[in-house]
This record gives C-alpha cells, structure tokens and sequence, in this order.
C-alpha cells in the first residue's frame, strides 16, 4: 500500500505541473525519485484470517466531528421484535453551561461538544458459504451516545458499583432477569451465585447518556477520555456469530447473530443511579434543552 500510495502521490504530483503548461513534455519518473515522495493512500484494503473466517478490511484515511439526531431507529426487526431499537438517538450533544470540559477542551454553553472519530471502515467476513457477516466502525472513536433504547443486541462496556462499593461489569438481561446479549431490555449486575440472572436490574431506556471511549486519560478533571478502536455495529449470518478483531489487534469481540452493537465505555456509574427514577441523565442533544429525561 505505501508503494502504491508513493505512486499515485506522485502521479498527482505530475499532473498538478502539466496542467498549468501546455507544452510540456511527459517522462517517466525513476524509482529513486518516486522514493522520495510521501503520502497517504485515501483508502486501505486489508486481507485478515481467523482459521474460520476470511476478513476483507476497507478504511478511508478521513476525520469526522458531528453532531446527529435521529428520531427512531429499527434494526434488525423479524420474529416479532428488533435486534436494536431506540428513539432518539444522537451522536455528540450541546453544553449546558460554561466552562464545563470535555476531552480536554472547554467549552461554552450553546456550544456543539462533537461526536469524534477518524479512519471509518467496512469489513466483510467470508467463510465456505460466502458472506456471513460484515461491519461498519470507526478506526479511533470517542464521544457521547444518547438513547432512549427499548431493546438492545450487543455488548455496553460499563461499570456498575454496588451497594458495597464493589465495582461490576455491566451485564445485559432479557424481561425476565436472563442474561442474554440478543433483545435485551434490561441492564445490570449479575447474580453472583447465579450469574445467569441478575441481582440487581434498570430498563435500558434509563441509560440515557454514554461516553464512548477508552479509560481515562489524565486530564484537567479527569474529563479527557481516550479513542477506542471498538466502536461498531455487525451484522451476522449463523447463530455462532463471527469474531471481529479490532483495527490494532489487541481485542477480539464475538459478535452473535442478526445485528450486534458494540459500545466500549470508560464510564463507571452507581448502580442506585440506574435503579432510581431518573438514570443516567440525558445529555442536551437538540438546540432547544428538552431537559435531562427529553420528554
């Protein structure tokens, strides 16, 4: 890739000095010179195997700051339900007052604290059978995701502490308290005895804001959160899902069937915030504030 990248830089390069001067004359450039040109290609293809799966890899080289509102979103709706099902879904928010910081910055109230991310790919992964699933990510992500989510397919990589000062990973659960990460409604800590069920549970619907990002970095406040490289959603073929390896290689995520959502979080949250009658406070996402609840 470096090498086609040197050739197309200096191909641009030709053409920018032809254009201006018609007579010019057209010569072939040696390997040397070529050498001495830098770039970076607009695209990159990589081919990765997992001994199951053969993956196909595209990433552009591009940067996004947004900032999106969606009104209801249904994915993967068959069988009487939806693998993700949320109203209200946004991307970055709008600061409430002055002064408060995010990822290091300051910012003033009214103002856009955008939802950050760079390199977006698609992946394709082949077995025998042809195509058993693709995804769409982000190479580095961070920022804030709001929802009012009904039913969720995936994984949300929370911390919940309890009663006791004791810090959980955060499990997904079905309506009747059994942990699943297919439709799942609920959100809690797993029963220690039983990790099948869960000992303490909220609705989805009160995990209203999240920070997408890795652990914290040090930073005025302890605001700046690090890029994750996790932040996708995957569609699969077969029940026994396909195993996503992030763009640096260091995790690898099973992704089960239908449509799964990965959402890496640093955030560590009380659990009594969950179970009590507000949640996670919503984020202002429109330019009228809705309140913390929206509506």
């Amino acid at each position: 890739m470096k090498h086609h990248a040197y050739r197309c830089a200096a191909l641009a390069i030709v053409c920018l000095g032809v254009v201006p001067v018609t007579q010019a004359e057209l010569k072939p450039i040696s390997d040397q010179t070529m050498g001495e040109v830098t770039g970076q290609a607009f695209m990159q293809v990589e081919n990765l195997a997992d001994g199951i799966h053969d993956f196909t890899r595209m990433t552009l080289g591009v940067d996004v700051e947004t900032r999106v509102n969606i009104d209801d979103v249904k994915v993967g709706e068959i069988d009487g339900g939806s693998d993700f099902a949320a109203t209200h879904l946004a991307l970055g928010h709008i600061a409430r007052q002055d002064g408060v910081q995010y990822n290091g910055q300051s910012y003033t109230q009214g103002e856009t604290v955008p939802f950050e991310a760079s390199k977006p790919f698609i992946e394709l992964a082949e077995d025998a059978s042809g195509l058993a699933g693709f995804r769409m990510g982000f190479g580095q992500a961070r920022g804030s995701v709001s929802s009012l989510t009904t039913s969720l397919s995936g994984n949300i990589g929370l911390k919940l502490r309890d009663s006791a000062g004791v810090v959980h990973d955060a499990a997904l659960f079905d309506a009747s308290n059994q942990a699943t990460n297919y439709r799942a409604t609920q959100i809690g800590i797993a029963d220690s005895a039983n990790p099948a069920t869960c000992s303490e549970c909220a609705s989805l619907s009160k995990v209203q804001s999240l920070f997408v990002g890795t652990a914290q970095d040090d930073g005025a406040d302890g605001t700046v959160t690090g890029f994750t490289e996790d932040f996708f959603i995957g569609f699969q073929r077969d029940d026994a899902g396909v195993k996503w390896q992030s763009p640096d290689g260091a995790n690898v995520i099973n992704a089960g069937k239908g449509v799964f959502i990965n959402l890496p979080t640093s955030m560590t949250v009380d659990m009594s915030q969950l179970t009590g009658p507000s949640g996670l406070s919503r984020l202002q996402t429109h330019q009228t504030d809705m309140g913390t609840q929206l509506f």
